[in-house]
Formats: C-alpha cells, sequence, structure tokens
C-alpha cells in the first residue's frame, strides 16, 4: 500500500526537511498552549499563565530551529507538516478536548511533550548521518526540556491557594455539568417509573409485559428528560456547561434509573422478580441518598427521608393500582 500512499515516510526525509517539520510542529504546539491559555484564562488565571509560558517556551525553540535552517539551508523553509508524513505523532483537535476538564487539559499537555521526545528519540536511533542524530537528539533534549520547564512554570504560577481555587472551581463545573443532571435524571427515572412498572406487575403478574413496560418508560423518560435539559439552559449565563453533556447525563442517568427495576421481570418466575426488583429499587434510593449528601451537601439522613418516603409513596401506589 505504500506506493498508493500520499504521505511521506520519516526515513525517506531530508536533514532539511526534519528541520522544516520540526519548526511546523513547534509552531502548531505554541498555538495550541496559547489556544489552551485562552479557554482557562476566566476560570483558571494560573493555569492560563503556565500554558502562556509553555507556549513562549515553544517560540524560542521554533525560533533556534530557524536560525540552524537559515545557516545550513538557507530562508526557504519548506513546507511540510506532521500530516504529510507517515508514523508521526498527531495532535487532538482543540474542540475535542476543550470540554474534558482542566486536568485532562493539563494531562494532554504532558502526553504532546512526552510524544514529541519518544518521537524525536526514536528519529535519532534510526539516523545513520552523525550531524542529523545530533540535530535530533537536539530536539529531544528539548522537549524533555519542554516538561521541565512546564512542572517549574506551575511551581511559579501555582502556589497552594491557585490549586486550591481552580480545584474547588473545577469540581463546581463538574456537579453543574454532571452531577446535578445526572441526579435529577437518577431521581426521575427511579422514583416516576416505580408506579408504572409495578402496577403492572401487579395487575398483570406478567413477567414480560412489565419488563416490556417498564423498557418503554425508561428509555421514553429518558429521552424526554434529555431534551428538557439541554433545552432548559445553554450554559452560557448560568455557567452550567455544555448543555449536550447535561442532556446526555440526565437522559442516561434517567434510562438507567428505570431499567434498574425493570431488568429483573426478565426472570421469569414473578415473585423473584418482584424481589429482586424491590431490592434493587431500594438500593437505588440509597444510593440517590449518598449523591446527594457526597456532592450537594444535603445532610444524608434528610436526604434519606425525602428520598426514600417519595420513592414509597409511589411504590405503594402503583402497588395499590395495580392490586385493585
Amino acid at each position: 500500500m505504500r506506493f498508493f500512499s500520499q504521505r511521506r515516510h520519516f526515513k525517506d526525509l531530508s536533514e532539511q526537511e526534519l528541520i522544516a517539520l520540526a519548526i511546523s510542529s513547534e509552531e502548531d504546539d505554541a498555538r495550541i498552549y496559547r489556544s489552551y491559555a485562552e479557554m482557562l484564562r476566566s476560570d483558571f488565571p494560573a493555569t492560563a499563565k503556565v500554558f502562556d509560558g509553555m507556549a513562549a517556551e515553544e517560540d524560542t525553540h521554533r525560533q533556534r530551529l530557524i536560525d540552524l535552517h537559515q545557516t545550513r539551508f538557507g530562508d526557504v523553509i519548506p513546507l511540510i507538516r506532521r500530516e504529510h508524513v507517515a508514523g508521526y505523532y498527531a495532535r487532538r483537535p482543540i474542540w475535542l478536548v476543550e470540554n474534558l476538564g482542566i486536568d485532562r487539559i493539563r494531562t494532554e499537555a504532558a502526553a504532546m511533550e512526552r510524544d514529541a521526545e519518544r518521537f524525536y528519540l526514536a528519529a535519532a536511533a534510526r539516523s545513520q548521518d552523525a550531524a542529523t542524530r545530533k540535530l535530533l537528539g537536539d530536539l529531544a533534549a528539548a522537549e524533555a526540556g519542554h516538561q521541565d520547564t512546564a512542572h517549574g512554570l506551575e511551581q511559579q504560577h501555582l502556589d497552594d491557594d491557585s490549586r486550591e481555587t481552580e480545584a474547588d472551581t473545577a469540581k463546581r463545573q463538574f456537579i453543574l455539568t454532571w452531577v446535578q443532571p445526572g441526579l435529577a435524571g437518577l431521581m426521575d427515572g427511579s422514583v416516576s417509573t416505580l408506579a408504572p412498572i409495578f402496577a403492572t406487575a401487579f395487575a398483570t403478574q406478567d413477567t414480560w409485559t412489565t419488563f416490556l413496560v417498564g423498557l418503554a418508560a425508561s428509555v421514553g423518560a429518558g429521552i424526554s428528560m434529555g431534551f428538557t435539559e439541554a433545552a432548559s439552559d445553554d450554559g452560557e449565563l448560568s455557567g452550567r456547561g455544555s448543555p449536550i453533556k447535561r442532556g446526555f447525563a440526565s437522559g442516561i442517568m434517567t434510562t438507567v434509573g428505570g431499567l434498574g427495576h425493570a431488568l429483573p421481570y426478565l426472570i421469569p418466575d414473578f415473585w423473584t422478580a418482584t424481589t429482586i426488583a424491590i431490592l434493587v429499587v431500594f438500593l437505588e434510593l440509597w444510593a440517590i441518598a449518598w449523591i446527594q449528601n457526597r456532592f450537594m451537601e444535603t445532610p444524608f439522613f434528610r436526604a434519606a427521608f425525602q428520598v426514600v418516603l417519595g420513592g414509597a409513596l409511589v411504590f405503594a401506589a402503583g402497588v395499590l393500582i395495580g392490586s385493585g
């Protein structure tokens, strides 16, 4: 398949092309770091300064490579980028990383430096030309130095107060974007589906019919809750984050909450399935109370009383309607 490939292989690149590739890579990485800094500046100003510093380091190394190219090959730098070279490390688009949280962005930045270092070390090992080996070795050392620089910049800009503040901001964003919508969905799915599922169970005593009703109620409620959450707030003013994320969190957890006590009715024996379903309901309600206590700081016994009492009333209503 190599004959049909439109990309060059690293071993086929000349020393001039290697330098040009390194220049374009350093330029791309600097732009990525500046994009990270801009995304984080409002909520995480200290980390934004770290990425500003890393971008400046990339600019310095790019200029050194340009000076080297001018000395060896002149002013005209060939146009070659990482996507032109088969097997060269790739960078994820900014929009795939920006919504994943500050810790993921920091991890992505560290991986960028490690990828570049490993590539240059492997390239140096394959090179038979002494000058090329030295150049690639210098680039690998520069990438390793970038990691040390990043650590130094973190020590400089991220003091204990800044780390604590940013950790609180990240926790708050996680709760607003994922926990609150997911908890609302889990509560709705676990409680609102109790009545139709157990009413059907006691009215028909047919486990398969009960399962189908539970499946339909769970999936339908999940779709409804997901779209309602996504359409209720775009997150721009409230700071609650992406409506798509919130919609998925709410919709999926609503479906899970309903399916928890619908799936036992796949068991053919009615009373065995019902006993397991009641046990699952009990576990679901206590899990909701724990989540409220853990993330929403609601006193545990108050949360348990509210959730368990509400669930018990809905469950009783379903049983009474089905038995009648």
